[in-house]
């Protein structure tokens, strides 16, 4: 688990790395993930036992996660109390958006899928 875990920070620092030496809008864990994503797509998935173990013991951590999070938000609470009404609707937008993607996406694959199904010998 180990291993894999330092993998993951390997590709996050490799992305932030790059989006602050190339000055990219992107974030760094998201070129990290693509940049993990073409590794694994050239080399093949990892192991299941490794995959499994390694899910596992973060879904057993889960809650640390959120603790970076919380204390954003008691850092900048005044900010927050000042900045709610622009906050929370772009929040209500950006979650309506993304149900009615998602939805529209699912809708547009189990379309494709009886398509693939029929063509079937």
């Amino acid at each position: 688990m180990i291993g894999a875990i330092t993998l993951l920070l390997v590709f996050q620092l490799t992305g932030e790395v790059i989006a602050r030496g190339w000055g990219l809008p992107i974030p760094g864990p998201v070129i990290g993930m693509a940049l993990l994503f073409a590794a694994l797509a050239l080399r093949g998935a990892p192991p299941p036992a490794i995959l499994r173990n390694t899910a596992q013991g973060l879904l057993q951590h889960l809650s640390l996660l959120f603790i970076p999070a919380g204390t954003g938000i008691m850092l900048h609470f005044r900010r927050l109390s000042d900045e709610w009404l622009p906050l929370l609707i772009s929040l209500l937008v950006s979650t309506v958006v993304t149900l009615a993607v998602t939805a529209l996406v699912l809708r547009w694959l189990a379309g494709h899928g009886d398509d693939a199904s029929k063509n079937r010998p």
